[in-house]
């Protein structure tokens, strides 16, 4: 075992016939890992190595086109959250749990998936659902005793930082093919609940220190004003919805930590930010806060960027720094940048109890 001053570092020995032979070394970053569930906003690629819709998949030009120069599976025109979290962390890119390949965990790694839910039955059997990232965490941790020991992988995984982003899709299917036998509150209380299952198992596996994000002002995300027809301003019926998950969700958080040993998390007010964001750009120096980067129809809304969609044809704004959202979902680059700048270092009201800069340090 050899130490320096960013790492503590174990030789992994082979032992064939009789012979030790050594292998390599594993060395546990002196920073905190990021492990990272949910959906799209958070998929950093793992949907280019499953079977689903193009929908699900953002691996096709226009995606990538700022900071990567090429599309790597992320649901943007640059970076995503993680990637902003993990510079901010001074860890490197954070990857998909699928790259071939990819066996660094020391670091963390990323298991959303666009179009995942916190139900099972959302989008199942195109997408890698929240539980299904549970248990391949599970699979994560395994490998870390293997490799560093149980006592250095215990003290990884309490260290580490769990960022999740989950909901949106489930809510987006509630509310198009909503059942009247199902209330918003039962609703809501499932998905919360499955959540809430999945922080649970985490926390069982060694997880201690949790990122939650709430729901976004869904009603104002221009896909979802397109497909209500909505002309003069955000459908409520959605925002409602997600303020609903907001207000159970931190209820919820606030009774894990007084039953979880140790449990400590960050709830980012996603919905605020996210609506001040869409209603007063220039606040934060964009121009566009209605109308997506990429996209067609009213507010480019209908969910056609790069052409492999049921909609072939789509437009492209020549400046996707200026505008909230990339495509008729999901934030620009340059959005996804000052979202994460309030989860890192914003104060209670928009990360609280803790934000990130302090729960990284715990």
């Amino acid at each position: 075992m050899a130490t320096s001053k960013s790492s503590l570092c174990f030789l992994v020995f082979l032992v064939s016939n009789g012979i030790t032979l050594s292998f390599g070394d594993t060395c546990l970053p002196k920073e905190a890992a990021l492990f990272v569930f949910g959906d799209s906003i958070f998929d950093a690629g793992n949907n280019n190595y499953i079977t689903t819709t193009a929908d699900n998949y953002a691996n096709f030009f226009p995606y990538g086109e700022t900071f990567f120069n090429y599309p790597t599976g992320r649901f943007s025109d640059g970076r995503i959250i993680p990637d902003f979290i993990a510079e901010y962390a001074k860890l490197p890119l954070i990857q998909p749990y699928l790259f071939p390949g990819n066996q660094r965990y020391v670091d963390g790694v990323n298991f959303a998936s666009a179009g995942a839910g916190a139900l099972v039955e959302t989008h199942q059997g195109l997408v890698i659902d929240l539980k299904t990232q549970l248990s391949y965490f599970n699979r994560v941790s395994k490998v870390l005793r293997q490799e560093v020991g149980d006592a250095e992988t215990t003290t990884l995984l309490a260290k580490a930082v769990y960022l999740i982003n989950i909901g949106s899709n489930d809510y987006a299917i509630y509310l198009t093919q909503k059942s009247s036998a199902i209330t918003p509150e039962k609703y809501v209380n499932m998905v919360v609940g499955n959540l809430s299952t999945v922080i649970k198992g985490i926390h069982k596996a060694g997880g201690r220190k949790f990122g939650v994000l709430n729901q976004p002002a869904m009603g104002c995300v221009p896909f979802v004003k397109a497909l209500m027809n909505e002309t003069k301003g955000c459908v409520e019926e959605a925002s409602a919805v997600a303020q609903l998950h907001n207000k159970i969700l931190s209820v919820e958080l606030d009774k894990l930590k007084k039953q979880l040993t140790e449990f400590k998390y960050s709830y980012v007010d996603f919905f605020d930010l996210s609506l001040d964001l869409i209603s007063n750009p220039s606040k934060y120096g964009l121009k566009e806060g209605d109308v997506a980067c990429c996209g067609s129809g009213p507010y480019n809304g209908y969910f056609s960027c790069g052409g492999k969609g049921a909609v072939k044809d789509y437009n492209l704004c020549a400046n996707p720094s200026q505008y909230v959202f990339f495509d008729s979902v999901h934030p620009s680059e340059r959005a996804h940048q000052i979202i994460s700048q309030f989860m890192w270092s914003g104060n209670s009201s928009i990360a609280g109890p803790y934000n990130l800069e302090i729960l990284f340090q715990l």
